[in-house]
């Protein structure tokens, strides 16, 4: 198929899923997105109820209940890179001679980004409790404005410490709450946050690493190829140098 048509059909999808979360959430609050609204508003009418309750429950159990779908997903996308970089990359990058400690560097990046995603997962994030309710009111002071003193969480029936916030989602108060993330399906705290900080630092690692693997693999057999020296007809049959937008098509 045309990488064009392919483009189309991923942009459509990707503006029909961002039109039915519109239609599903209903609250804006910049002009960007009062323009979606308004364009969802008339989508809406074109989609069948059904779909539109399916797509409501859909997004209410992947957004605002805690399930492992997020998880699975993030591992499979994992194994589907790293699949991708030994079978394609790696072997030919060996045979090129590439350096084996650059090439090994990935996997490195990987064993320590997975320890630090599943730690992201397990750690309790600071959850508040009537046993540790006492503790946790005394690391932050009440500045009056927004953190007020003796405020009470309606749900948990607990005193709200400084700087906690209750997870509709998790439905627990959390010690300097910073936000729930459905990648790792936790609330981000105060006891796991530096856990999820080096884990989306290696994660950047990892892609960072790769990318830069991947365009030296590419560079490499570009130049060994000759394909620089070459030629090529346009669209008017006149010959053509090989230019970098050339080969970054042809690529």
């Amino acid at each position: 198929m045309d990488f064009l048509i392919l483009f189309l059909v991923y942009l459509v999808c990707v503006l029909t899923s961002v039109l039915l979360l519109c239609i599903y959430s209903k609250r804006t609050h910049t002009v960007a997105g009062e323009i979606l609204t308004d364009g969802s508003q008339v989508f809406s009418r074109f989609v069948p109820g059904w779909l539109q309750r399916t797509t409501q429950r859909a997004f209410h159990h992947l957004f605002h209940t805690r399930n492992c779908i997020f998880i699975i997903l993030h591992l499979a996308l994992e194994g589907a890179v790293y699949s991708e970089y030994t079978w394609e990359i790696f072997h030919y990058c060996l045979e090129l001679e590439f350096s084996l400690y650059h090439l090994l560097l990935p996997y490195l990046l990987l064993i320590i980004n997975l320890f630090f995603f599943f730690l992201s997962c397990t750690t309790n994030p600071g959850v508040i409790t009537k046993s540790n309710e006492a503790s946790f009111l005394q690391v932050y002071d009440y500045d009056e404005v927004i953190f007020l003193k003796n405020l009470k969480c309606p749900t948990c029936d607990l005193r709200k410490p400084a700087r906690s916030k209750h997870c509709r989602v998790c439905n627990r108060c959390v010690h300097r709450f910073d936000h729930h993330c459905v990648w790792v399906n936790n609330c981000i705290g105060a006891l796991n946050a530096r856990y999820f900080l080096i884990y989306l630092l290696t994660l950047i690692a990892m892609a960072v690493n790769i990318a830069v693997i991947t365009s030296a693999f590419l560079i490499h057999l570009v130049l060994l190829s000759g394909m620089t020296l070459g030629t090529y007809l346009d669209d008017h049959g006149q010959e053509q140098p090989v230019d970098i937008a050339f080969l970054i098509q042809g690529i």
